[in-house]
């Protein structure tokens, strides 16, 4: 049994902070417009922020449950913020990126493995699922600051387009993170208070809730109103083109011509 925390259980990941470099050399390059594709510059910086928002969303969950009784956390390595070191390295990362590539959405990914058994107190096992999610939020308002804080003055348009396309991946994460679905963060906050018939029920539903979520934002209706409702709130904090941003970040397709409008 696991009686103490290590200083390696600790140590921040190479891996991690490897993540963390090439976020900062492709914003760099963004801001400057140093790369010969702004588009690819684009794409390196929101993914490998969107990779890092997923590090830290995982590291939340730990560290809640670390200081919630599961010191467990600690030799799964995931205190070290190490992508690879997930239970579900394919659906907490791999697949999160790949919906992004795909259609510019931020689905969130599988989570970290808690010692539920360890933790005592329904509060603490609910706030241990919203942590996630709660991250994601964060990073929003970090993403959106310039805008609502109306400080744009001086920042390059397509550095400003990535901040707000990763802002609408922010908040589209936290949103589909906080859906009451079995296996979602969500379901995870309100678990801990429904009776032990009803979790027995939709237990076998929670391997599938991601892939559900999927199946119905690809409705075309449900999608459309679904990234209606995110626009709303992008533009409440100040955000009004994000697909401008997507389009850089689809650098496949050539980068976007800032004198035309893009279409949605």
């Amino acid at each position: 049994m696991t009686t103490a925390l290590t200083r390696r259980d600790r140590r921040i990941s190479p891996v991690f902070l490897g993540i963390v470099a090439v976020m900062a050399v492709s914003g760099w390059a963004v801001w400057t417009e140093f790369s010969a594709s702004t588009g690819f510059a684009v794409f390196l910086f929101v993914t490998s922020a969107w990779i890092v928002s997923l590090c830290l969303h995982e590291y939340a969950h730990a560290r809640t449950a670390l200081h919630s009784g599961d010191i467990s956390v600690g030799a799964k390595g995931y205190l070290t913020l190490n992508p690879l070191k997930y239970t579900h390295a394919l659906l907490s990362i791999v697949l999160p990126v790949l919906f992004v590539i795909m259609g510019g959405i931020g689905l969130p990914g599988g989570a970290v493995f808690i010692e539920r058994g360890r933790v005592q107190g329904r509060w603490k096992h609910s706030l241990i699922s919203a942590a996630g999610p709660l991250t994601n939020v964060l990073f929003a308002l970090v993403c959106t600051a310039p805008f609502w804080l109306d400080a744009l003055a001086g920042v390059p348009d397509p550095f400003r387009y990535a901040l707000g396309f990763l802002a609408l991946l922010q908040v589209t994460a936290a949103i589909l993170n906080f859906l009451p679905v079995p296996g979602l963060d969500g379901y995870g906050v309100i678990e801990p208070w429904l009776s032990y018939r009803i979790r027995r029920q939709v237990e076998p539903l929670a391997p599938f809730g991601l892939l559900l979520v999927f199946a119905v934002l690809w409705i075309p209706e449900v999608g459309g109103l679904f990234f209606d409702a995110v626009d709303a709130v992008l533009r409440s904090l100040g955000v009004d083109d994000w697909r401008t941003g997507r389009a850089f970040y689809q650098f496949w397709d050539g980068d976007p011509d800032l004198a035309s409008p893009v279409s949605p």
